[in-house]
């Protein structure tokens, strides 16, 4: 699918980012195999329509989000090594957060502006690698039916494409925010079609961010049903009323 809601606005290259370190790359290249292999010991994961995936050149991935574990899996198992962004809170234990950096992660600031990690992940995309990320912004349903604008502004700000990720069984039904799938569970990952925008140079208004992330919302929502046809599989349901991921 393709939108041009800029035509006519001017073109520039993508933002400096020499100011801000690439992501760690080593891990993502050399333990995803073994990784692998041993998430594969305790569940059943399975990856359709990889055929959708840029084989190179930037590309950003944006995923529904039910589980604790969809972040591992997006990074672990796609067929390309995906830097995503991770909520700042994650970073702040004591193992977690220097394992995370060690593993190519970005933090991330969810309640206000975060200038460093935007242009971390645009210097991952200006070097024609991958950046993962979760629209909805938090664990719940996985109905996209809350939408944030980064995967729109990633795309704008690169013209990288984006690529709608379907998570399947990462969440039991009924489980907690912090729950593992039961041993054996079948987590189907689908990989959407494309969606693709012109690179809009500076400026770039809220008014094509939030036009282009309605188009970008109602294109997952659309491979999202795809997904669920394709794999009979259903969403978990919402998160137990108590918990939240705010």
């Amino acid at each position: 699918m393709s939108a041009s809601p800029n035509a006519g606005m001017p073109r520039s290259e993508l933002p400096l980012t020499d100011d801000v370190p690439h992501p760690s790359r080593w891990a993502l290249y050399h333990i995803n195999v073994y990784a692998r292999w041993v998430i594969r010991r305790r569940f059943d994961v399975r990856l359709h329509e990889t055929a959708n995936i840029p084989k190179n050149g930037p590309v950003v991935f944006a995923s529904n989000h039910i589980g604790i574990i969809d972040g591992p899996l997006l990074a672990i198992f796609t067929p390309r090594p995906v830097h995503a962004l991770t909520k700042l809170e994650m970073f702040e234990h004591w193992f977690l957060g220097p394992f995370l950096r060690w593993a190519g992660q970005i933090p991330l600031y969810r309640f206000g502006s975060d200038p460093t990690a935007v242009k971390m992940a645009l210097r991952v995309l200006r070097e024609g690698n991958a950046m993962g990320i979760y629209p909805e912004g938090t664990r719940g349903a996985g109905d996209l039916a809350h939408f944030n604008r980064g995967a729109a502004y990633l795309a704008l700000a690169s013209g990288a494409p984006v690529v709608p990720v379907a998570m399947f069984g990462s969440r039991d039904p009924g489980g907690g925010i912090s729950s593992l799938p039961h041993k054996g569970a079948l987590i189907d990952i689908v990989y959407g079609e494309p969606f693709r925008v012109e690179r809009v140079g500076w400026p770039r208004t809220r008014e094509q961010v939030g036009h282009v992330s309605g188009l970008l919302q109602k294109h997952m929502l659309v491979q999202q049903d795809h997904a669920m046809a394709l794999t009979g599989r259903e969403l978990p349901g919402p998160l137990p009323t108590e918990e939240n991921d705010d």
